[in-house]
């Protein structure tokens, strides 16, 4: 697992387009409340969580882009935690989360 800041996805995403799934692993309601436009939501709660991940990314090998609420949310750690123990290969966790991402948003 890698840690990634907001100008690392931000060129991942936006410049480089790369393929990889980007997932915000909060419960349903704060992704409604606020979400980064490119991601899906797997609660990282769910019991089956790194089974919903491998249905979506299609391979273990694929980039895997984890995040939450912001840098002391705890949510994204954990989930690249069970997506390592799953057998995910390419796990990055971008730390700063929705509150980060919408900070520098905001500031632009």
């Amino acid at each position: 697992m890698k840690n990634i800041d907001r100008d690392t996805l931000k060129k991942m995403n936006e410049v480089e387009h790369e393929d990889f799934v980007l997932i915000n692993v909060l419960p349903r309601d704060a992704f409604n409340e606020q979400h980064i436009r490119t991601s899906i939501n797997i609660p990282v709660k769910h019991e089956d969580f790194a089974e919903r991940v491998a249905k979506v990314a299609g391979s273990k090998d694929r980039k895997i882009v984890v995040y939450c609420a912001n840098f002391d949310c705890d949510a994204s750690p954990k989930a690249a935690e069970k997506l390592a123990a799953a057998g995910f290969s390419r796990i990055y966790d971008y730390e700063g989360g929705t509150e980060d991402w919408f900070e520098q948003k905001d500031a632009a």
